[in-house]
């Protein structure tokens, strides 16, 4: 069994960010996520989602929706022989969402607490693992936060402002650093 996970942030990691993707149709996979987590698998990783889902709180979606989409995106990792171990996911927004997710919430990174739950349920170190995203601000901060290694996909090739840990510019990298 393993002890060590790789984190894995949904929107600019695993899909290409469209803004507030929802739908199948508006589903695309980024390039190299399955190659990506086929390798951690065959390294002992474990695979877990931990996403921000404000487009659940403003109302551009349903929790039923994401949940759906979800279930289809697991089959198609399951497909490529790279099951999801978990996923966590927080609809809340301290500003900009409707009653009931229109709230500061400790499970909305870069707080704790969907990183923490998901590190209790699993029974992980913090330090044997590693957070994967596209966003400082919510993402790599969270991962900082509790002590994970924190991978920063920087899309845009700007000057990371945060010490992630590592630094990419596509997912492929990231098999060097596993």
């Amino acid at each position: 069994m393993s002890n060590k996970a790789v984190f894995l942030d949904r929107d600019g990691v695993i899909n290409v960010d469209h803004g507030y993707v929802h739908k199948i149709e508006e589903f695309d996979f980024m390039p190299g996520i399955f190659e990506l987590c086929q390798h951690a698998k065959r390294l002992g990783y474990k695979l877990i989602i931990a996403t921000n889902q404000s487009g659940i709180g403003r109302g551009y979606y349903t929790e039923d929706d994401f949940l759906r989409l979800s279930e289809w995106m697991k089959v198609q990792f399951e497909e490529n022989q790279c099951e999801i171990d978990g996923l966590y996911y927080s609809p809340f927004h301290p500003e900009k969402a409707q009653p009931p997710y229109l709230k500061k919430s400790d499970c909305r990174k870069p707080a704790p607490g969907m990183l923490l739950q998901a590190i209790k349920d699993f029974d992980l170190k913090p330090s044997d693992c590693i957070m994967v995203g596209d966003n400082e601000t919510a993402d790599i901060q969270g991962g900082i936060n509790i002590g994970m290694d924190t991978v920063f996909v920087n899309h845009l090739n700007v000057a990371p402002t945060l010490p992630a840990t590592y630094t990419i510019t596509h997912l492929k990298q990231l098999e060097e650093i596993l």
